[in-house]
């Protein structure tokens, strides 16, 4: 490994090994997929891989405004993977829809007479891929991976590429950037590094879900304010969602391997939920006289902050869905 200006460069074997032992609080249900586009090939020499990452971090902060670059992870023609923004911090990638992503930028332009992917980016991708599933319980499917290209790109309503979207991560991306394409070319490879489709299954000592309500949460070795903080994780931040392992005086454990707590004061319980709708429409108040602000597709899952004649908050924004359509779990 090798660090520079806040990054870190990993090999394949090195990132598999590094992802396997990192500890996050935020609840992540799904991997989206982009390529950078412009820089492509020609700005990739070889060794440049710490500038091109700054460069991308100067430019989303300078031009777009946003605190940080918008990715978790980068991985360039040669194979190598460099860290981005925390794993902590939602990325800033489709629009509303990142709560619970992790983004990995594919440095490249892999839209048709674009770059030709090279094996090793290509391998990258794939075991990145798998390793994140296996990391964080994800099923091989196309609402927990995720192209760019299927979601609006102005409202981010998912409508799988019906009109008004980006081609991210490309229309040659693994044989293309549609659904089935994803699901014909790109699954298939997914499943077969991690030895076949594991089925998601909760861990029979998760016993409730939390939303953070505070800027910042610490996270301490005991159920205590003065117990020391836990030094391998960052705080948890406000709107992420937390598993919850067991409870003392006030205190949540959120690792069900490590001594790690919460004060609840700074949460609140939140009811994990599954859209059986098609296509579940989110508003900005709890009834249809409020406009339509995005969408969520059948299988997604969501969480329930709060619920009102009928109609379910699944955020600590101003978003609404029917609660007819959510199968409660």
């Amino acid at each position: 490994m090798e660090s520079k200006y806040g990054f870190t460069k990993m090999s394949l074997e090195e990132f598999i090994s590094w992802i396997s032992v990192q500890r996050l609080a935020r609840t992540i249900l799904n991997v989206q997929q982009h390529h950078t586009w412009i820089p492509s090939y020609a700005h990739f020499d070889g060794k440049n891989h710490f500038d091109r990452q700054l460069a991308m971090k100067n430019h989303h902060v300078g031009m777009n405004g946003w605190a940080d670059i918008g990715q978790h992870f980068t991985i360039f023609p040669d194979g190598s993977i460099l860290t981005g923004r925390s794993m902590e911090r939602v990325p800033a990638c489709i629009t509303g829809q990142n709560a619970f992503s992790i983004c990995i930028e594919n440095l490249g332009n892999f839209d048709t007479d674009g770059d030709t992917m090279t094996l090793e980016q290509r391998e990258s991708i794939i075991q990145v891929t798998a390793a994140l599933c296996k990391k964080f319980n994800l099923q091989v499917n196309t609402n927990c991976i995720l192209y760019h290209h299927w979601f609006q790109l102005g409202t981010g309503v998912r409508n799988n590429g019906a009109g008004g979207n980006k081609s991210c991560p490309g229309t040659a991306f693994f044989g293309g950037n549609k659904v089935a394409d994803c699901e014909e070319y790109f699954l298939p490879f997914v499943r077969k590094a991690l030895g076949g489709n594991p089925l998601k299954t909760e861990n029979p000592e998760l016993s409730k879900h939390l939303i953070v309500t505070n800027d910042r949460l610490f996270i301490r070795q005991g159920p205590s304010g003065q117990e020391a903080l836990a030094q391998d994780r960052d705080p948890a931040l406000l709107g992420a969602i937390l598993r919850v392992y067991g409870e003392k005086d006030g205190w949540y454990k959120i690792s069900n391997s490590q001594s790690h707590w919460v004060f609840g004061r700074h949460t609140q319980e939140v009811i994990r939920a599954a859209v059986n709708a098609n296509t579940l429409n989110v508003r900005s108040g709890p009834s249809t006289s409020f406009p339509k602000i995005g969408a969520v597709a059948k299988g997604e899952e969501v969480f329930l902050v709060n619920e009102k004649k009928g109609w379910c908050q699944i955020s600590l924004d101003e978003k609404w869905v029917s609660k007819q359509f959510l199968d409660i779990n």
